[in-house]
């Protein structure tokens, strides 16, 4: 194996495991002879590859230390890291890869060992983190590990570390950084190994355990729990949007335009709003902590964040709120942000709900659910912290460096790559009956513009598997599978608090769910029909119920939001149906339902229509052996003189005047019109190839 192999191989081991790296943060190196070859700026170690690391010179480098050292790099920071980017820059063999190498290059060069391993685990830097790190770390260790006190990343590090080498005349193997992390060094992959176990075992055996909270917990009742959850995650969704430019970068909310006193950015309406995952279990709240209770969270991260990683993912300060008894949420919450933003130039990213949870912000679920664990890992980190006898927050300078530090931001901006492209890009959907059929193929095509799709289903293990193969090709939370009953309220009811909770809200809504039994009305039974009403007209009702009180609560903290709620009819909607009297009533029921949300809930922001498709000869309902429609209707001989299902067929293709049955294709046509277009509502839109015209 070569030794590149052999860094993919312990850089995927460390990056998969979120003890030691988190966000694709951390970095690894390998050296051979006058080459290094190091990770390369915004790749992630769980999954790089070989290309996923920049070759460098390290004669370049030794001359770039030395001159650093020498303090020829000029003093004023912003212009120091400019100088130090290029020359690192120059030191690429391989320059026209278009690789910016990690932003510790340099010190993984001047580290003594053929792979260096530099990581940021959650019981380290419980001691880094540490008022007493430095001392603690010389009981623990003794001269066996470098302590090297807080200083900016990058060359100045670099320059420190260059420094205690010739003060010590010997390089070690493991150093510690203070508010920074952990580096490791072996000249093989099982050294390294054992080192970095070492350290860990270490710190851990030596960590006091206690089993008290941050402060005071519980502040809100069980029962009200889920309610605020459903009313903040779509208030802060909707009052904290992207501006996005031609370049695709997120505007600086210092910049952004004010209009009637309220600090909202300008955007179009098409733009996506952010994303908003929750914790509403306490969970990170209730770290192992022995403190007095005025020692709350709230208390500790105000005094400031404790590494760049924290920084950079979730902001220096995350917004606090506590929810007043019979007060309105949403206005409390305008106030909060508003406040934060004043103070703070920017739209949390974290929002600590008083007794409830987190809420973390991000433009994709990804990223959200990326600064909810950089978070959550902070609050073990200031837990360990205590314990072993104070916090060290960075303050002041420090903080302000890593807000302002161009690496990071490339770092981030690289890592997170270009935010979702298409007609859907940056929505939230919910899609029932989505397991198979047309709803799978709408869920899809959804992905495939860049939405994020919650599909919903019955058929519980079919519906989270494909939502899998989804989130396998486009990327974590792009598609999640959840069980729904469309025909009880209850399991609606708790479907679209689920999303809530994952997603902080709803841009639209397809309610597709529906069954089809044929029959004569002498023949079939009252327990037939009653299902096929319950699934198709009961069921539509269920799920606008669930999910307008979401969808409106979005549209009063931004009132540029507009949402869609769009239900599948058919053409057995708009004229009547042959031995098919209980679908087609069930779907001109579902047109009457349309026509009356629309006229309701149009003051909400929700426009609300029906797409009426003709018949979908390639999915189950028609082609399934035993029970789809083409079986049926041959049973019931509703095409005359058809003897096999393919008689069938063609009985009904001929019906067409396009020759053939409706795709998913041509629904999705008709789903993006009615996204898009901005004035129509109420409206049942034909997709049937000619078979049924309006007049």
């Amino acid at each position: 194996m070569s030794l590149l192999s052999e860094l993919v191989e312990i850089s995927r081991e460390v990056g998969a495991d979120p003890s030691l790296v988190l966000a694709g943060g951390g970095n690894t190196s390998v050296k051979e002879g006058d080459r290094l070859w190091v990770k390369a700026s915004g790749a992630g170690l769980k999954t790089i590859t070989e290309d996923g690391f920049a070759l460098l010179d390290r004669v370049r480098l030794s001359d770039i230390a030395r001159s650093a050292a020498e303090g020829r790099f000029p003093e004023e920071p912003s212009q120091r890291e400019a100088a130090f980017k290029e020359a690192i820059l120059s030191a690429r063999l391989e320059p026209e890869k278009g690789q910016r190498p990690s932003v510790e290059a340099l010190l993984h060069h001047l580290m003594d060992a053929r792979f260096v391993v530099h990581t940021h685990p959650t019981i380290v830097n419980g001691l880094t983190c540490c008022t007493r790190g430095e001392e603690l770390a010389r009981e623990l260790f003794g001269d066996a590990v470098l302590w090297l006190p807080y200083c900016d990343p990058g060359v100045t590090l670099a320059t420190a570390f260059y420094k205690a080498i010739q003060e010590r005349g010997v390089c070690p193997r493991v150093v510690l950084m203070a508010n920074h992390g952990m580096i490791v060094g072996g000249d093989t992959l099982d050294e390294v190994r054992q080192r970095l176990s070492d350290v860990i075992a270490t710190i851990e055996s030596n960590t006091p355990k206690a089993t008290e909270p941050f402060g005071p917990v519980g502040l809100v009742t069980e029962e009200n729990k889920q309610v605020l959850v459903n009313s903040i995650a779509p208030a802060l969704r909707g009052m904290a949007p992207i501006v996005v430019f031609s370049d695709n970068t997120e505007a600086n909310p210092r910049h952004a335009e004010r209009s009637e006193g309220s600090l909202r950015p300008k955007r179009s309406r098409s733009t996506p709003a952010r994303f908003v995952h929750t914790d509403a279990r306490m969970g990170a709240f209730r770290a192992p902590l022995s403190v007095p209770q005025s020692q709350s969270l709230e208390i500790l991260c105000a005094r400031g964040p404790l590494t760049p990683d924290q920084i950079v993912y979730c902001d220096s300060f995350p917004m606090v709120f506590a929810p007043r008894e019979g007060a309105d949420v949403v206005t409390d919450l305008q106030k909060g942000v508003s406040a934060h933003r004043e103070k703070t130039g920017s739209v949390p990213k974290v929002v600590i709900v008083k007794g409830l949870g987190i809420f973390t912000l991000g433009d994709t679920w990804s990223a959200a659910d990326t600064t909810r664990a950089v978070f959550e890992d902070a609050v073990q980190v200031m837990a360990r912290a205590t314990a072993l006898g104070g916090i060290s927050h960075l303050e002041g300078r420090n903080r302000e460096f890593i807000e302002r530090w161009e690496a990071e931001a490339y770092r981030k901006n690289v890592a997170k790559g270009q935010s979702a492209r298409g007609r859907a890009a940056g929505k939230v959907a919910l899609v029932t009956g989505s397991a198979q059929g047309i709803g799978l193929g709408i869920a899809r095509d959804l992905v495939e513009q860049g939405a994020h799709v919650v599909m919903a289903d019955i058929n519980e293990y079919l519906c989270q598997t494909e939502a899998g193969l989804l989130c396998d090709e486009h990327g974590s939370g792009r598609a999640m599978g959840i069980p729904i009953d469309v025909t009880d309220a209850a399991s609606v009811e708790s479907a679209v608090a689920l999303v809530v909770r994952e997603f902080g809200g709803l841009d639209l809504v397809i309610s597709n769910a529906g069954i089809l039994r044929a029959g004569s009305v002498t023949e079939q039974s009252p327990e037939e029909f009653e299902r096929v009403t319950k699934v198709n007209y009961l069921g539509y009702f269920h799920v606008v119920r669930a999910v307008a009180p979401v969808m409106a609560i979005q549209r009063r903290a931004n009132p540029e939001w507009w949402g869609d709620i769009i239900q599948i009819n058919s053409k057995s909607g708009l004229v009547g149906s042959n031995r098919n009297f209980a679908y087609a009533g069930s779907k001109f029921g579902g047109i009457g339902l349309t026509q009356s949300f629309a006229l309701e809930l149009v003051s909400l922001g929700i426009k609300v229509n029906a797409i009426c498709p003709g018949n979908f000869f390639e999915g189950p309902l028609w082609s399934d052996p035993e029970n789809g429609l083409f079986a049926q209707y041959l049973r019931e001989g509703k095409a005359p003189g058809a003897k096999t299902v393919d008689d069938v067929r063609r009985f009904y293709e001929a019906k067409v005047p396009m020759g053939r049955g409706v795709t998913v294709a041509d629904i999705m046509r008709a789903v993006y019109y009615l996204v898009e277009q901005e004035y129509e509502t109420g409206q049942a839109l034909p997709v049937t190839g000619g078979q049924v015209m309006l007049h």
